[in-house]
């Protein structure tokens, strides 16, 4: 297994919101139900405090990527937000000019003053957590903005010549086609050099799950989003994210590449891919995602000096059918997808053999094309890109070692 760390990536989670909108499933409270930001923002300090050994062999280097989610980071003081930045530096967890610095945004939460905080504190792309320009739609999800308050804060990244992104959320009850494609368009024209299309995905029984569009009206709707971007000169570098070129999500990739990140906060999740133990092939670990558990595991005081501190319900040492199964997984989400020759540097060539004969077996039924270093999904194949997933899923018995 290689021991080459090619960078470091870390996520704070926020989870303070306006309100619950009806379909998210994320560890987020409504700000006004837990403890004020102030004492949340001093749990993720000291958490910093206490485990900041884990990553400590990747000082040498600035971070690749910092990024602030939630929630809804940009409820919270702008103050606080560059209170976490500084934590890391405290610590030698350095950022410079390279390094992306993001920030999940919701419309009408942030003003000129708290942006120039934000842009002297280093923060140089904004996520922006829209969903519609349908009013009708907003209010049906119990998102607090409106579309005219959307367009207000878009104008403000653009006076300010901002990298900034956009969310569209799909698939609504009743949301109609021509709805879909005039989110996309106003998207576009209002400046978004990244987009995110996200199918809306609620259990049987959940209110949103009536009146929904029906399948063959959603696979319409994932086809007008992708002819729509493709013409306006982005590429679906990943499953669920376009982008025109060089305006990619570094953070993004570094969960679907093999790098290593690290979240704080509640709920927040880390990937080391070498943790210096023999036969291990990585390691993920977990925060708690109840807000009292988080706060009285970081109250508690422990230091975590290695991944062996950490409590053994809160980590998972992967093994190598693991490893190579999430490899092949996040690989195939990309438009680059699977690299054949990394799988052999990392997981031997037999392991590269395997993998190699079942996208092979796979091209005849146009879900799955050869590339000039391995396979990538087709666009039908991302329509079915689950079921491919699960013949790229490895036992423990099919692998040797």
């Amino acid at each position: 297994m290689s021991s080459v760390e090619t960078g470091l990536g870390v996520y704070f989670h926020i989870p303070y919101c306006l309100q619950r909108c009806t379909y998210c499933d994320f560890a987020t409270y409504v700000h006004t139900e837990i403890k004020p930001p102030e004492y949340y923002v001093a749990l993720v300090k000291k958490e910093i405090s206490q485990r900041h050994n884990l990553f400590s062999g990747l000082k040498s280097t600035p971070l690749k990527t910092i990024y602030f989610g939630g929630g809804t980071p940009s409820l919270i003081s702008a103050e606080l937000i560059v209170d976490l930045i500084s934590e890391l530096s405290k610590f030698g967890y350095q950022t410079g000019p390279q390094t992306e610095i993001t920030i999940e945004i919701n419309p009408a939460t942030v003003d000129e003053r708290k942006l120039e905080i934000y842009l002297k504190a280093g923060i140089n792309r904004f996520s922006v957590g829209a969903q519609s320009f349908s009013d009708r739609l907003l209010k049906m999800v119990h998102r607090e903005h409106n579309a005219q308050q959307t367009k207000d804060t878009l104008a403000l990244l653009r006076k300010y010549n901002l990298n900034f992104s956009f969310d569209v959320l799909f698939a609504l009850p009743t949301q109609t086609l021509d709805e879909l494609k005039y989110d996309v368009q106003v998207a576009v024209e209002l400046g978004s050099k990244h987009i995110s299309p996200y199918c809306l995905t609620v259990p049987e029984g959940h209110p949103l799950s009536k009146n929904r569009p029906l399948e063959d009206d959603q696979i319409e709707m994932f086809n007008i989003i992708h002819e729509n971007l493709v013409k306006n000169n982005f590429s679906r570098y990943e499953i669920s994210n376009y982008a025109q070129p060089g305006y990619e999500s570094k953070h993004n990739l570094l969960y679907w590449t093999d790098e290593n990140y690290w979240g704080f906060g509640l709920s927040a999740h880390s990937y080391m891919k070498n943790t210096g133990y023999s036969g291990n092939w990585g390691s993920r670990f977990w925060n708690a995602s109840n807000f009292d558990l988080y706060d009285k595991d970081i109250s508690a005081g422990k230091k975590v000096t290695g991944i062996h501190d950490l409590s053994e319900n809160q980590k998972e040492m992967l093994r190598k059918y693991q490893s190579l199964t999430d490899f092949c997984h996040t690989a195939l989400r990309l438009e680059s997808g699977l690299n054949i020759q990394n799988i052999a540097e990392k997981f031997g060539f037999e392991a590269s053999q395997k993998v190699q004969k079942i996208a092979a077996d796979m091209t005849p039924h146009n879900v799955i094309e050869l590339t000039k270093s391995g396979y990538r999904l087709t666009d039908s194949g991302v329509l079915v890109s689950n079921q491919i997933f699960e013949k790229f899923t490895f036992l423990e018995d099919d692998l040797k070692a």
